[in-house]
């Protein structure tokens, strides 16, 4: 196994490739905002670095949100989830805002997965909204809303991680 690509072992850890576009991640982003923009209004958003400074832009930007903070937990080391570490709380003024409880914060993220990081700020600001793109069955139900739930088992490759490269085809042994 030392021989292959790292890519390649993530791949088959996983078991299902999910390849995100960044046209299709924007319209997964916008669709979250559709319905985000009923839930609301929110004060502020608080994303989750890195996977959802992205998503939070978008988000932030179509609600027409200014304040935009982030809480910084590392959770995955390439394509191996660990411990987790909160790097960066969010901001004084931030937590202000949402009565040191997160009401009227959103917390926005690209994927929940097993929970672990969705538990974490659950904890941090218990009635803040946890908004995701993307779902996996053991951290949805600690997510409020989100666009797209895939199986456990599936390793969603975003636009920021990959690049184009020559595939060979489905009847080569392509996955």
């Amino acid at each position: 196994m030392a021989d292959k690509p790292s890519d390649q072992i993530a791949q088959e850890r996983a078991g299902r490739p999910f390849p995100v576009s960044w046209d299709q991640f924007h319209r997964d982003c916008r669709a979250l905002t559709w319905r985000l923009n009923e839930v609301g209004p929110f004060h502020a958003v608080i994303a989750i670095t890195r996977g959802g400074l992205v998503p939070a832009a978008i988000v932030a930007r179509e609600l027409g949100l200014r304040v935009i903070d982030t809480v910084c937990i590392a959770s995955y080391d390439h394509d191996k989830q660990g411990d987790l570490k909160v790097l960066k709380g969010i901001s004084e003024q931030t937590a202000k805002l949402g009565g040191g409880t997160g009401k009227g914060l959103l917390i926005v993220d690209d994927l929940v997965d097993t929970g672990k990081t969705g538990k974490l700020v659950r904890e941090l600001l218990p009635d803040a909204h946890f908004a995701t793109v993307y779902a996996k069955p053991k951290g949805r139900p600690l997510v409020d809303t989100y666009i797209t739930e895939v199986s456990q088992d599936t390793w969603i490759y975003f636009p920021w991680d990959t690049a184009l490269s020559f595939q060979p085809p489905i009847r080569d042994g392509a996955a």
